[in-house]
């Protein structure tokens, strides 16, 4: 929970209508009547010289305002812009930009007659003199990364960019931002406002990358907003502009450089990637604000009989926050952690109110967690900033731990302290929906860890719990949340703990944590790449594919990659299928049945039922799996698997520590190279090469077994380990009572060779000869309809429309703000019925249904009766309407679905009224679904 749990307030029906429609004209009024003075812009004029001092140039102007230009490394430099020329005024200090000493560059500088150029063998940085504007190349001085498309403007309380778009540019970032992650033309708060609600940013950061090669941090706590546009229109609300840009030669570089810079993700305990569980089990306090007599929650200790349900119920979790805040506080606590570590349970605590007692909480009680809060740190920006460096330090200043804390008011850098998550969410199918997208493009951000909670805090039900728990179980972090919603609100569904379920919910929880837990070395080396350079294990799409033009936008934000290897398309409706599953190109197993589907294109009508997440295998794909356990150090790794799909060359490098400690940062941990040649297609032999694990950490194990699977179309005709010839072994009972050997199943999976290599600690070869490639079959299938963007749509007619005493304005009923509405004339002589609107879609779709939603604001007239809707490829010849009828006099949205017809224009005409109120029509939105069409 991240905000006291008080009833929402009753709204007082029609006279609170009435009187928020009175105050809304009054501030009509107002605006129109007595409009405020709008600040004077100001820019920096003309260039009147450069100066250098190493690698820091000083541009001097016209104005007296002055720009300095730091060039930290090739393809890293800072544009620092002052209004009155002075460099003293940096709030951000050295908070987000934490590591900029890269050492002497070397750049030049000329002056190439218009302009000045500053240059490294990466970049190429204009400085156009007249008037002071802007522009980064590559070295090669000709590829244009970005350009300002006209002076940076100040008003003395925001400074704004502006940059010229590319004619596909694509951008991504801004931190967890609560919906899709492809940016273009839309306008995307940079800023805290703790509604986690679609559309807002539960965590916000000023930093955003370009498909065009580069990213850019604001080096501020400022809030703004960022309009992706044409122009691209880049504001915070301060008077100086500071900024960060990092050129790459793919999305991937430009987060290695932004994180060189902000500090790389941190990496967590790996208990920290099992399931985890927050709730008040001392609800007895009387400074809880909770349900004060709440079974089997009494006294702290009593989260210890929760944590024996989960073992005798077989489910793997990994850690309690056996508090949340808002007085219920803790009791026992010391007692409490060592009873729930004797059962393979962490322990970590839930502040609202600060960190007074963290030493001894961590240094004598031994908690290991800590998640934030808004009654701490909902001031966001640097409070919130400050706030989880306080808890990271409070956790390894007083153990040996690692840091491992949850913030719900992120910004850049947070990256390298802490897990963001969605905030105060429900468990319905809508949250769900943009959840995936949020989850995944916040990894665009540099944010490896990024949750929400398992069918939210609030509402839920058991299909929605088993749905959002299985895809969320792919992604590193993730916590239920118990103790705010109903703790029945349908049938054997208790609380949110996996294992206080009814059946068959309570067995498919089990069976996705299960999974989650063999895949934990798989995992956490994840994880660690994201140490390593900045990218996340969750990735969009777009971060494996950049260059496939689907890929690259919205239209696969409803799955994403995890890690390298596993395309997750998680199930947000309550349906048994999934349509509109994207696979790339390349061959792709599905994980439970082996088919295999070659890409590009589109798969729809996958089944799905309740126990299957649609979940697929790259070709090539080297997974490393552990044991079945419930929880890390339940058994020792002493048969380490690797799953194999061959095809072609591919590699892993596994990575493995003690998980607990900070040692690995001095260099305590190993990797295991695995390297694999297999025939591209049909039939041939498939090596597996295994390197000895390289270096050394508490608790390593000086040799092991290793077991393999391999997919196959056909049975073997030999299998080696190095020279040795292992033994054919007739049935699945005789392999798995062996300890070398192998069996081939063609009923397991389409076809899985299982092979046994014995114990060992050195490097050693694995060959299977005459294996089979399976051919896999081309995926067919359009592009699945979907809500058509409204970023790219204009009103070209409106026959009527009342701005002169209200903003009616007609391009308010296309504006994705249902607040705002379109209404025809009233305050002169109206226009007479019917009334239409023609809507340029931006570009043509195969359109298949739309939406009508009347006006919101409590009034009634001009809601639309009868209507004829067309779309056509002409915006003056319409043919027959696709779509005629009546809407019912309310205000709920009608979603009206025809046959997809091809156009870029869409008319709707009002022929009556609903109500027959007088000659008007209104509308708050009109959306509408759809394919891209030829």
């Amino acid at each position: 929970m991240t905000s006291t749990a008080l009833p929402a307030p009753r709204r007082h029906g029609l006279r609170h209508g009435v009187l928020a429609l009175a105050v809304a004209l009054i501030a009509a009024f107002l605006t129109v009547v007595l409009p405020a003075p709008a600040a004077q812009a100001a820019t920096a004029g003309n260039v009147t010289g450069v100066t250098r001092s190493g690698d820091t140039f000083t541009v001097a102007t016209s104005s007296g305002a002055a720009a300095r230009v730091v060039i930290a490394r090739a393809d890293i430099l800072r544009i620092w812009l002052s209004p009155n020329g002075s460099f003293t005024d940096d709030p951000a200090g050295t908070d987000l930009a934490v590591d900029t000493a890269f050492g002497s560059v070397g750049a030049t500088l000329t002056d190439a007659g218009s302009y000045y150029r500053i240059g490294t063998a990466s970049i190429s940085l204009r400085i156009t003199k007249a008037p002071l504007t802007f522009a980064l190349y590559r070295g090669d001085d000709s590829t244009l990364l970005w350009a300002e498309s006209q002076p940076t403007k100040w008003t003395g309380s925001q400074t704004t960019q502006y940059l010229s778009r590319a004619a596909d540019e694509q951008f991504y970032g801004t931190g967890l931002r609560l919906g899709e992650w492809a940016l273009r033309d839309k306008t995307v708060p940079v800023a805290v406002s703790n509604q986690w609600t679609e559309n807002t940013n539960a965590s916000p950061a000023p930093f955003y990358m370009s498909t065009s090669g580069y990213g850019v941090m604001r080096n501020t706590w400022s809030p703004g907003s960022y309009s992706f546009g044409a122009p691209t229109s880049l504001r915070h609300n301060e008077n100086r502009f500071d900024a960060w840009y990092f050129a790459g030669d793919s999305l991937k570089g430009v987060l290695d450089g932004y994180t060189d810079v902000t500090g790389k993700p941190f990496l967590a305990p790996i208990w920290g990637l099992e399931l985890g569980n927050a709730d008040c089990f001392n609800a007895s306090n009387p400074d809880y604000q909770g349900d004060h007599n709440r079974l089997r929650h009494q006294t702290t200790p009593d989260v210890v009989g929760y944590a024996t349900d989960a073992r005798a119920a077989d489910m793997p979790s990994g850690w309690f926050l056996p508090n949340d805040g808002y007085g219920c506080g803790y009791t026992s606590l010391p007692g409490t952690v060592t009873q729930l570590k004797d059962k393979g349970f962490r322990t970590g605590l839930w502040t609202s109110t600060g960190l007074g007692s963290i030493g001894w909480e961590v240094g004598t009680a031994g908690s290991r967690a800590v998640k934030t809060d808004v009654a701490w740190i909902g001031g966001g920006y640097k409070t919130a900033f400050d706030g989880v460096k306080q808890a990271v330090e409070g956790i390894e200043n007083n153990s040996d731990a690692r840091r491992f804390v949850w913030t719900v008011d992120g910004w850049a850098g947070t990256q390298r302290n802490a897990v963001v998550w969605t905030g105060d969410t429900s468990g319905t199918w809508d949250a769900m929906r943009w959840h995936v997208p949020a989850i995944a493009g916040a990894g665009l951000s540099g944010l490896n860890y990024a949750s929400g909670d398992v069918d939210g805090i609030f509402g839920g039900s058991p299909k929605t719990y088993v749905r959002d728990l299985q895809w969320k179980a792919f992604t590193p972090a993730f916590m239920t949340m118990s103790g705010w919603g109903a703790t029945g609100p349908s049938a054997g569904y208790q609380d949110k703990q996996p294992w206080r379920f009814a059946e068959p919910y309570q067995s498919i929880n089990r069976k996705y944590l299960k999974l989650k837990m063999r895949l934990m070395p798989y995992l956490y080396t994840m994880s660690r790449n994201a140490t390593d350079t900045g990218v996340p294990s969750t990735r969009a799409m777009v971060l494996e594919y950049p260059d496939d033009a689907v890929a690259r936008g919205n239209q696969t934000s409803g799955q994403f990659m995890a890690g390298d290897s596993f395309l997750v398309a998680p199930v947000v409706t309550d349906s048994t299928t999934r349509d509109g599953i994207y696979l790339p190109a390349g061959s792709w197993t599905d994980y439970w049945t082996g088919k295999v589907h070659n890409g590009p294109g589109w798969l729809h009508g996958y089944s799905a039922p309740l126990d299957t997440l649609p979940l697929f295998v790259k070709a090539g794909a080297i997974v490393p799996m552990w044991p079945q356990m419930n929880y890390t150090g339940e058994k020792p790794v002493s048969t380490l698997t690797y799953d194999i799909q061959p095809r072609g060359n591919s590699s892993f490098s596994l990575y493995e520590d003690d998980g607990l400690t900070r040692s690995h940062e001095s260099g305590a941990f190993a990797r295991q190279q695995v390297n694999v040649t297999a025939p591209s297609s049909g039939t041939g032999d498939v090596t597996v090469s295994v390197g000895a694990s390289t270096g050394t950490y508490t608790g390593k194990l000086s040799t092991r077994a290793y077991e393999f699977t391999l997919r196959s179309a056909s049975a073997p005709g030999t299998v080696k380990a190095g020279a040795t010839t292992l033994p054919a072994l007739a049935t699945r009972a005789a392999y798995e009572a062996a300890t070398t050997g192998w069996y081939y199943d063609a009923s397991d999976r389409a076809g899985t060779l299982w092979v046994k290599t014995g114990t060992t600690g050195t490097a050693f070869t694995l060959t299977a000869t005459a294996l089979t490639v399976p051919a896999g079959t081309p995926v067919g299938g359009t592009a699945p309809s979907g809500p058509i963007s409204q970023a790219g749509w204009q009103v070209i007619h409106a026959d009527s429309q009342e701005t002169a005493a209200e903003n009616g304005a007609a391009s308010n009923a296309v504006d994705g703000n249902s607040t705002t509405h379109w209404h025809t004339r009233w305050s002169s002589a109206p226009a007479a019925l019917p009334h239409e609107i023609r809507i340029d879609l931006g570009a043509r779709y195969d359109v298949d249904s739309f939406t009508h939603l009347p006006r919101q604001d409590g009034g009634v007239n001009g809601r639309i009766g009868s209507y004829e809707l067309y779309v056509s490829d002409s915006s003056t010849s319409w043919g027959t309407p696709v779509a005629t009828g009546t809407f019912p006099d309310t205000a709920s949205p009608t979603k009206v679905s025809f046959t997809a017809k091809p156009g870029r224009y869409l008319r709707l005409r009002a022929l009556t009224e609903a109500g027959n109120r007088g000659p008007w029509t209104s509308l708050a939105e009109l959306t509408a679904t759809g394919r891209p069409s030829g």
